[in-house]
């Protein structure tokens, strides 16, 4: 609840202060053509998708990075469609596939689980040998 507050400040803050600078009609227009861009990019998304598959593909980012980038395009668009100009420019931000990336692979290196079936614990305290049987060695 608090973050919303914070966020709603934010928001009124910024708002009314770009909207004192370029007036009602700008601040209007703004508003419009943001939530066209954003509903344009949710009709593109399909390409948009098509590319990032590529990329998992060639091996160029990994499934998880996968998923966070194409959700990050998602919130980006649904941000530029919500009215206010902080969404807007978080929206514009969301957009930018190097930044995303950045954001991907700061917190995901943080916080990865680990998966027990690639990852084997190794005791210490066993020999690997190599058994073999009496019915292979000929005297």
């Amino acid at each position: 609840m608090i973050y919303f507050l914070l966020y709603l400040f934010a928001e009124v803050l910024v708002s009314v202060n770009i909207s004192s600078a370029i007036g009602g009609i700008y601040t209007f227009l703004e508003l419009i053509l943001s939530a066209f861009i954003g509903v344009g990019i949710l009709v593109n998304f399909r390409a948009t998708l098509a590319e990032n598959m590529r990329a998992v593909s060639v091996n160029a980012i990994d499934l998880k990075q996968f998923q966070e980038l194409n959700l990050f395009i998602l919130l980006g668009a649904f941000l530029l469609i919500v009215p206010g100009f902080l969404t807007d420019i978080v929206g514009v931000l969301l957009q930018f596939t190097a930044l995303t990336s950045m954001l991907v692979n700061r917190y995901a290196s943080k916080y990865k689980p680990e998966n027990k079936y690639t990852q084997q614990k190794k005791d210490d305290n066993v020999i690997d040998v190599e058994i073999i049987s009496d019915t292979s060695i000929k005297h």
